[in-house]
């Protein structure tokens, strides 16, 4: 196997094994969540925002330019969980374009956190490697790609849920993000502890 093709088999197996990338599919998933079903538009945005965040962080982190405490970025990123997904719970049917460039705005923000989570995984695995840009960029595409099939999972989900088993839209939005709060909270409450000792 060459090393494109590893780098970004390690992506792609980061975010989609639940063990490991379980706080990472809960924010796609809430941000699909906030999705109704044919805004595509805003999906997309909402993802690519997301995406040019944790690119940054996790290039910057791993050429070791920036260094957080691996337990706070832990602890931060399910504090974006939930909030995203109680975020959802309030969410207005119709929404302006002020509300929409807000959302863009966290999500890149959230987005950042993120990557400086994946790249505590990449650094370890590149430590002492003469040549990261390769390595780094695979395993982002690898991300990329796991987190394609999150999004093209639950879409389909949501589509089912509500074009075909004719569950409001409203209904589906609150029970999928108020499981996910709830799950956010419970990883908040494992994580706190190491923040504030």
């Amino acid at each position: 196997m060459d090393q494109f093709s590893l780098y970004f088999s390690i992506g792609k197996d980061h975010i989609l094994d639940l063990s490991q990338g379980l706080d990472h599919i809960l924010y796609v998933v809430a941000l699909v969540a906030s999705a109704k079903p044919g805004e595509w538009k805003k999906l997309l945005i909402l993802v690519t925002a997301f995406t040019i965040g944790h690119s940054i962080t996790l290039a910057l982190a791993t050429m070791e330019l920036i260094s957080v405490s691996t337990d706070l970025v832990e602890f931060l990123i399910t504090v974006t969980i939930f909030l995203t997904a109680t975020a959802n719970l309030f969410q207005k049917e119709s929404t302006d374009s002020q509300s929409l460039g807000l959302r863009y705005g966290v999500t890149l923000f959230f987005g950042l956190i993120h990557g400086l989570g994946f790249s505590n995984m990449l650094r370890a695995l590149l430590s002492g490697a003469d040549q990261i840009t390769l390595p780094l960029f695979a395993f982002n595409v690898g991300l990329e790609f796991g987190q394609i099939i999150v999004v093209a999972i639950f879409t389909g989900l949501s589509f089912i849920a509500v074009d075909k088993a004719r569950i409001s839209r409203r209904d589906w939005r609150l029970v999928l993000s108020s499981m996910i709060a709830g799950m956010a909270l419970l990883l908040i409450q494992e994580r706190i502890h190491l923040v504030f000792e």
